[in-house]
């Protein structure tokens, strides 16, 4: 007897990505757009000129209180505590052994209160390995926010004048991992300079009712629409790791090259410090390694690395890249490989594909401009 297939959760706005044409598939056990008029033609637009993305799926999780600082820091591998209001920060976490359970960005909204923005697949997991490090006599509340608001992704060189002009010129003056909340449609919209594409961008946070209409009229002003392919080529052109690809609890962050988000300095104690301040003393034997393609073919996740006709390693996260029109690809290589230039083969299919180790990223986006004085 066959078991039902389990049932998908849609954001608020998947009766739009239907009007719209989206193409729709199942994702961390969502129904997400993959793609509306064609992952290449998104990819570009977000390069050349602006696109949004849906990014509902992600968790929201709101901490506040005034122990919501020391709460976050003791499950953190950043000094989140040591945020400045209005600033945000890659972070990371760790299991006891220093392998990545996930990697959410989190934001100081004020003095007692952060965002925390985890992986779809992981939010209801992030959310109570944060709630065990509660104390009996802490000040802090968790307030799951992820199906009463909309969160989307407005990307690319021209993603700073859409958004000012939608919500006015104060955003323009933004910095990169600033953040803010600013009145909307009755409510608090957050709003970041971040994104996960390698380009200029902001990502907002608001109501329901909030999140519709600014997708509305975003795509009205000329935004693209985007889906999660072109969101996937894009930070692969970035270099940025993906959860559960480039990243997970068998890979330790200095491996991943992703020491400068551990803190150790401040004598704190987290999930898996130990462990990582071993490793941080000893060195790493791999790490994670850009790759490009130096011959026709398309590299894919899982392909076996070959040097010499010997295998050493898989490719964690590949794929063609609109912008290079080549294939690009990360994986973990010996140390003594990892090195700008090494050349090395991927088998494809049977079939071996030159590559040469390059420098990350791939692709470097339009830098923000400087806030303004």
């Amino acid at each position: 007897m066959s078991l039902p297939a389990p049932t998908l959760r849609k954001t608020a706005l998947f009766d739009l990505h239907e009007q719209q044409g989206a193409r729709i598939v199942p994702f961390a056990g969502w129904a997400m757009p993959v793609q509306y008029r064609g992952i290449v033609e998104e990819h570009h637009a977000v390069r050349r000129r602006a696109g949004v993305f849906d990014v509902s799926h992600m968790g929201r999780l709101f901490v506040a209180g005034a122990g919501a600082a020391a709460l976050l820091r003791s499950a953190l591998t950043y000094d989140v505590a040591s945020l400045p209001e209005a600033r945000g920060h890659y972070a990371l976490l760790c299991n006891e052994d220093g392998g990545i359970i996930d990697d959410p960005y989190v934001y100081r909204l004020d003095a007692q209160r952060f965002l925390f923005v985890g992986n779809a697949a992981n939010a209801a997991r992030d959310r109570d390995l944060v709630a065990a490090h509660v104390q009996p006599d802490m000040d802090a509340e968790l307030l799951d926010r992820q199906e009463q608001t909309v969160m989307l992704a407005v990307q690319g060189p021209a993603a700073e004048a859409y958004v000012a002009r939608l919500l006015g010129p104060p955003v323009a003056a933004m910095g990169t991992r600033a953040c803010t909340e600013l009145p909307f449609m009755g409510t608090k919209l957050f709003v970041s300079r971040t994104g996960y594409t390698g380009e200029d961008g902001f990502e907002l946070v608001g109501s329901v009712e909030a999140g519709r209409a600014i997708w509305r009229q975003l795509v009205t002003d000329g935004v693209e629409p985007c889906g999660l392919g072109a969101r996937d080529t894009l930070r692969l052109e970035a270099a940025l790791p993906l959860w559960g690809h480039d990243i997970d609890e068998t890979t330790d962050p200095y491996e991943a090259g992703l020491g400068w988000v551990v803190s150790l300095d401040d004598g704190a104690d987290f999930p898996g410090r130990a462990a990582l301040a071993r490793v941080k003393q000893a060195g790493t034997t791999r790490r994670l390694t850009c790759l490009r393609a130096t011959g026709r073919g398309v590299v894919r996740d899982g392909c076996p690395l070959l040097r010499g006709g010997e295998p050493v390693g898989s490719v964690t996260s590949g794929g063609y890249s609109p912008t290079l029109a080549t294939s690009v690809a990360m994986a973990y290589l010996p140390v003594a490989l990892a090195r700008e230039g090494t050349e090395l083969a991927v088998d494809v299919r049977g079939r071996t594909l030159p590559v040469v180790v390059v420098k990350r990223p791939f692709v470097r986006g339009t830098p923000p401009r400087p806030p303004t004085p």
